[in-house]
């Protein structure tokens, strides 16, 4: 079944670029009706309880292409799975106005699979394999539109994604050739014997597979072509931000860290220390920058450059506690993300605004977007009972325990954003709600301009996902604790 849930959302995307269905209502019926199927697959797999690996074929001798679910793959899994239903009737409206709607729909249909081929991969050549494809199936949604921005962000994209590629297979291999072909276990593939004989061999494979894998986690310097990729249409942007890409990075890091080279033989290593200091320059320059940016999708391009690098510094921390903050942050992150690029798509697309100060006023005229975003807002500045708050907590607790001096840094790194925050998301609410509707070009003061249900029911189930997450976090980290403690 892990197989199908796969392969079918690819094949029915091949399928739709060749079909190429005439009627708008038949294209979203078979996109929809796919994505949901393969969800409803990919729950059944979750609550079957088999964690015997499916092989879909064999690469070549003892190197088989093969799917599993373990804890760790079960929630990135479940989250991907959530999403992109939602994610799709979203898009079925926004893409009215954009044009090339089968082969985009096509696309983001077989983005899905590939995604699933990350979460559930049962070995790291698997994971590698997708992690390329995925490149190769988002980047001409980067591009979608072919404007000349589009082109250079989608060039960028793949140059910058290619290098990551060529870097994190140094690491690939070296887990290939030490740990038994690489199939994931927790606590490493490689041996106490490997760590004593090629200490530096061990040390910079693992950093290999760390800044491989962090372009897509957008893991500074590394980190140009996101803000950049802001101009695809927002169903892309979205899912690149919240889901389908850097979510991918920062899983294949948790991956690469806990199931391949294994945290006990990286922790108290150099190695481990410049992974934690990159992460948190990162999560001070993507707020720094988030603050600076006018345009209202790449300050929320900056602000996922700075919540990435809470998650690869709990990750980094190498202990069941960081990674229960890690993937704490990770659900909690990419629910709140999507949510605010989907009301930044809307207000683009209802209005063709994307400067901040062009939002004043703008819950007189899109009162349900406006309140939405500010949900999402507080949400993500880590206002105490909403899911954000939660999950910074837990990773700055982790990382005062851990007694690393990287990670009383990366606490004073997280203080610091945290006001950053506060100013580069609060500022947008207080310019809706709070300023007078001056810009009135093109807009009718008093008629409502926020979508229509395809687009608001993503955004009100989003919402409430947000608000139940904040409600029942102990019982979500309790889950998560299981997981990072190897239970499940």
């Amino acid at each position: 079944m892990l197989c199908l849930a796969v392969f079918l959302p690819i094949v029915a995307g091949l399928l739709l670029l060749g079909l190429r269905p005439k009627s708008r209502a038949t294209r979203e019926i078979l996109v929809e009706g796919v994505t949901i199927a393969t969800s409803l697959i990919v729950l059944y797999c979750l609550t079957s309880g088999s964690k015997e690996p499916a092989i879909a074929f064999m690469l070549m001798k003892d190197m088989p292409i093969a799917f599993a679910i373990d804890g760790l793959g079960g929630v990135f899994t479940a989250l991907v799975a959530f999403l992109w239903p939602l994610a799709a009737l979203y898009g079925f409206e926004y893409m009215e106005h954009e044009g090339g709607e089968n082969h985009f729909f096509a696309l983001y249909t077989i983005t899905y699979g590939v995604t699933l081929g990350i979460s559930t991969a049962a070995n790291i050549m698997t994971m590698y394999i997708f992690y390329e494809f995925l490149t190769l199936c988002t980047m001409p949604l980067v591009m979608h539109g072919t404007s000349r921005e589009a082109v250079k962000a989608g060039h960028q994209y793949m140059k910058y994604s290619f290098f990551g590629a060529a870097v994190g297979f140094v690491g690939v291999m070296i887990i290939v050739a030490f740990g038994e072909g690489g199939a994931f276990a927790m606590g490493g593939v490689l041996s106490e014997a490997f760590a004593q004989e090629h200490p530096l061999l061990l040390r910079i494979g693992y950093l290999s597979a760390f800044a491989g894998f962090g372009v897509k986690a957008a893991i500074f310097p590394m980190h140009a072509w996101l803000p950049r990729a802001s101009v695809a249409p927002t169903p892309v942007t979205a899912l690149l931000h919240a889901v389908a890409v850097v979510k991918s990075g920062v899983f294949a890091i948790m991956r690469v860290t806990y199931f391949s080279f294994g945290a006990q033989l990286l922790r108290g290593t150099w190695a481990q220390h410049i992974a934690m200091a990159l992460a948190v320059a990162t999560i001070v320059y993507g707020s720094t920058m988030a603050v600076r940016e006018h345009h209202f999708k790449r300050r929320l391009a900056y602000s996922t450059i700075s919540n990435l690098s809470y998650i690869v510094l709990a990750a980094c921390l190498m202990t069941a506690e960081g990674l229960t903050a890690a993937l704490a942050h990770m659900v909690f992150h990419a629910l709140i993300k999507i949510t605010l690029f989907f009301c930044a798509g809307a207000v683009l697309m209802k209005t063709h605004k994307t400067q901040i100060e062009s939002l004043r006023g703008f819950s007189n005229v899109m009162p349900f977007t406006c309140a939405v975003y500010t949900v999402g807002a507080l949400a993500l500045m880590g206002t105490p009972l909403l899911p954000g708050f939660v999950s910074k907590w837990m990773i700055g607790t982790a990382a005062v325990s851990s007694g690393y001096v990287m990670g009383y840094v990366g606490v004073a790194a997280i203080l610091i954003s945290a006001v950053l925050t506060a100013i580069y998301l609060m500022s947008v609410s207080f310019f809706m709600h709070f300023r007078p509707l001056e810009d009135t070009e093109g807009l009718i003061e008093g008629k409502n301009y926020d979508p229509t249900w395809k687009m608001k029911l993503p955004l009100a189930i989003l919402t409430a996902a947000i608000i139940l997450c904040g409600v029942f976090s102990n019982d979500i980290v309790l889950k998560l604790a299981t997981v990072a403690a190897g239970v499940i």
